[in-house]
């Protein structure tokens, strides 16, 4: 749910949401709602976009799409429980429907449940299961039988309805089934989606506005952990080897990734580093590379780098506690205060100010003199905030400014470029870390709601301040804006007390940091905390009451604690291996909404539900999705649970009366938000990464084409195997996979076999035919025969390598081997990176 923009017909959002659906989604509806304090909201209009919409739309879908009108017959979800038979006799057939149950219908009534019924009609006869009161897991069990007609093309359709004492009934959705179709299966069994009802004609809407939209579907298909370890440690391994290594892989991806997709492919390759510890040396090599082709001092980390890009992202992953610590009071206050600032005379408005103590309007000058006070007050708390923080600020994040600082010294040792290593961590914690969370907290997860034109304004002028303190004060920051003049002298303190934090910040030795990291990993990484409110039942019987009690909640990779206050002692309420589903819970259940419950196994094996109130409903989602990924992986995760309590003798939303009954309604796991805090997923961050180097695979070997033509390439290599290597010219192939190559005029057919690298990569599309010589699949074990599939698990980064190959054969110089197996047919082995003898370092 967005922030409410009041009193406007034109608002502005600009909130991002990116959510984990479950693969069988159908479509996305965005709501136009109409906030009203006192009675329900109204909606405005809707915009649906369905999966297959999105999925011709690879770069995303982007622009502004017109409101719909909400038809309530169109307002349908969940699925309903059918099995359907043909029961052959002596004289006719017949056709038996057993309406079995239905989960997750649409509420219609204001109790937040329905009253649902099922409708079946065919052939002319219509027949009805009975009324299951509040409830919209309902469970029916009723059969119903129609005589078949030889011929009859009629269909069968079962319809949900929701039925009213007064009103008129309202539908709940359908299911149509091709009757000739069942005949021929005899039987059919299953949940099945409700449809909405579309043959009423749509009547002529008027403009109810238009939203506009960036949405992006992106379907990763994740393959076990054990199929990207070459290209993972390949990485790693350049990594670790930094600008000395002969291939320079990261050179070749920061070359051929485009603007579009680099901070996308900066923050994949950032994550996949840090869960791999190597966050530090990866940034480090980044910064040599940036060093290395910047001449003047006044442009370095400027550009959209793949390290500034890189950088950014690791300030948000590993610094975004930090930044809360130390920029969190200031902006509340900020918030808090709404007090109307302006430096600007051309902007001023004195009408804005209202009237002194003085009973008279202020005037301009005076204006400017208060304006220019409150941000003093702010921009010197600020600095005080963050001279205070050394020691708060994370181990690696501290190390990262130290490699960071002495490169930038090296790289300009003279005396006029003295400030040029603090104007290097400044230009990355100021201006593209601390300056963007002060313009845009919403974004940062600092306030819950944009703020308003005035606070708005405020920031952006405090921003500006703190991007004169981050650029060292230089006459060309000052000339650009001349009415910043008032700030000036606090900004020149702020200067040498920033220089002075800088200073103490990259003090740290390999043994404090080496120290603070293994102290910080005898902790349980804090995922998600903050008050919520636990049910808790009194009495027992007709007298039973129940309420929500406000604690403060920790959740952390072992265990989810609560204590009185933040600053309390914390007791554990439950485990982290024993959560076995965390869902919504129904709002007639307690009559509130935003409660979740969360389902766990005590230390005695028994099934116990914790009951917890979020204040909003985003809200409910972050804890929601915090609790499914820290739980992902546990054993005995629950297929299906129940949405409403066990109260009296039944369940409040299906009404079965056994306590143990396996649920009605299916569990959510999978369905997350990604948030900057989410725990690292290894095996995700190298699919993306695989999946950029396939999009470029082209650009890659142009680059390394170029990188290999030169005097160390030689005409002809022999290897030990006694195979003949032949130099990269002239180009053979004509580029598509699965196509035979051209093979040189020097070639000579019977040649010995060539040794071959141990591993290769696999670029081959997945189940394609093999070529026909004898191949080992080294994940299986198993030899495959000539022209033969690749046995499964198909993976994209298998091993592979050739049962006749000879002793273990390391390239001296990126070159083409061709090869002449028992088979006489010509194949290629051709360098992906030029990096050999390290595992995914050539392609097939």
């Amino acid at each position: 749910r967005t922030a409410t923009v009041w009193k406007t017909l034109c608002p502005f959002w600009g909130e991002e949401y990116q959510v984990h659906l479950l693969p069988t989604f159908h479509s996305v509806a965005f709501y136009v709602m109409d906030e009203d304090a006192l009675s329900r909201d109204d909606v405005i209009g809707k915009v649906c976009l369905t999966r297959d919409t999105l999925a011709t739309h690879p770069k995303g879908f982007s622009g502004w799409a017109h409101l719909t009108e909400v038809d309530p017959d169109e307002e349908v979800q969940g699925e309903i429980h059918l099995r359907l038979e043909v029961v052959l006799g002596t004289r006719a057939c017949r056709l038996r429907c057993s309406v079995l149950e239905a989960r997750d219908l649409a509420p219609k009534d204001r109790n937040g449940a329905s009253d649902p019924f099922v409708r079946v009609r065919y052939n002319g006869r219509t027949q009805e299961t009975s009324i299951v009161k509040k409830s919209r897991y309902p469970r029916w069990n009723e059969t119903f039988e129609f005589e078949l007609e030889e011929g009859a093309a009629e269909a069968l359709c079962v319809e949900a309805w929701d039925w009213d004492l007064v009103s008129r009934n309202d539908f709940l959705g359908k299911v149509v089934f091709n009757v000739q179709r069942l005949r021929a299966a005899q039987q059919e069994e299953g949940w099945f989606r409700l449809q909405p009802d579309q043959s009423k004609s749509r009547r002529e809407e008027g403009n109810l506005g238009s939203l506009q939209l960036e949405v992006r579907l992106r379907d990763e298909m994740v393959l076990p952990s054990g199929c990207y370890q070459p290209l993972v440690q390949l990485l790693c391994h350049e990594v670790k080897l930094g600008t000395q290594s002969p291939g320079q892989l990261i050179l070749l991806i920061e070359e051929t990734t485009s603007t579009e997709c680099r901070q996308d492919v900066a923050t994949t390759l950032l994550k996949l580093f840090l869960g791999q510890g190597l966050a530090k040396d990866f940034l480090d090599l980044l910064f040599q590379l940036e060093l290395g082709r910047t001449s003047e001092a006044n442009t370095l980390f400027r550009s959209n780098s793949l390290a500034s890009k890189s950088m950014e992202s690791f300030l948000k992953v590993a610094g975004m506690r930090y930044l809360h610590g130390v920029l969190g009071p200031i902006i509340d206050r900020v918030f808090e205060e709404k007090k109307y600032v302006e430096l600007d005379p051309s902007k001023v408005e004195v009408k804005d100010v209202g009237c002194s103590g003085l009973h008279r309007p202020q005037t301009e000058a005076e204006v400017l003199e208060q304006s220019a006070q409150t941000l003093r007050a702010h921009l010197v708390a600020l600095l005080s905030s963050l001279s205070r923080s050394v020691r708060a600020c994370p181990a690696v994040v501290r190390a990262t400014f130290r490699q960071l600082f002495r490169r930038v010294r090296e790289r300009f040792p003279s005396a006029q470029d003295e400030n040029v290593p603090f104007i290097a961590v400044t230009s990355f914690l100021c201006l593209r870390f601390i300056s963007p969370a002060i313009m845009a907290p919403k974004l940062f997860h600092l306030r819950e709601r944009h703020a308003d034109a005035r606070t708005s304004r405020t920031l952006l002028l405090l921003a500006k301040a703190v991007q004169n303190v981050g650029n060292m004060d230089t006459p060309a920051s000052r000339a650009k804006e001349a009415w910043m003049e008032p700030l000036q002298p606090t900004v020149r303190q702020g200067v040498a007390q920033l220089k002075d934090f800088i200073t103490k910040l990259v003090d740290i030795q390999e043994k404090e940091e080496l120290d603070l990291q293994r102290a910080l990993s005898l902790q349980a990484p804090l995922v998600k905390e903050g008050p919520l409110f636990i049910h808790r039942t009194k009495g027992k019987g007709p007298l039973m009451s129940s309420s929500f009690k406000k604690l403060h909640f920790s959740l952390t990779t072992e265990a989810l604690s609560f204590a009185k206050t933040p600053s309390s002692k914390k007791s554990t309420l439950i485990k982290l291996a024993h959560i076995r589903a965390a869902e919504k819970v129904e709002e007639k259940s307690f009559g509130s909404s935003h409660v979740m419950q969360v389902i766990y196994t005590d230390d005695a094996g028994r099934s116990q539900t914790a009951y917890l109130q979020c204040k909003c409903v985003n809200e409910l989602n972050q804890w929601l999705s915090a609790l499914r990924k820290v739980s992902i992986n546990n054993t005995g995760l629950l297929g299906s649970y129940h949405p409403g309590v066990f109260r009296g003798d039944k369940w409040s939303c299906c009404h079965q009366r056994d306590k143990t009954d396996l649920g009605c309604d299916k569990t959510r796991s999978r369905v997350t938000l990604q948030e900057w805090n989410d725990p690292l997923d290894h095996d995700l961050e190298a699919q993306l990464i695989y999946r950029h180097l396939l999009g470029v695979e082209a650009t890659l070997r142009e680059k390394h084409r170029q990188l290999s033509a030169g005097p160390e390439a030689g005409p002809v290599l022999t290897g030990p195997g006694g195979g003949r290597c032949f130099p990269p010219e002239p180009p053979f192939g004509d580029g598509g996979w699965g196509l035979p190559p051209r093979g040189p005029p020097a070639f000579q057919t019977g040649a010995t076999l060539p040794a071959v690298p141990s591993s290769c990569i696999c670029l081959q599309p997945p189940r394609t035919q093999w070529p026909s010589c004898s191949r080992y699949c080294r994940t299986s074990g198993r030899p495959i025969g000539p022209a033969q599939l690749a046995p499964p698990p198909w993976s994209p980064a298998a091993s592979w390598s050739c049962r006749h190959e000879a002793a273990p054969h390391n390239m001296l110089s990126p070159a083409r081997c061709w090869e002449t197996p028992v088979h006489s047919q010509l194949f290629t082995l051709v360098p992906l990176v030029g990096v050999h003898g390290l595992g995914l370092s050539w392609a097939e």
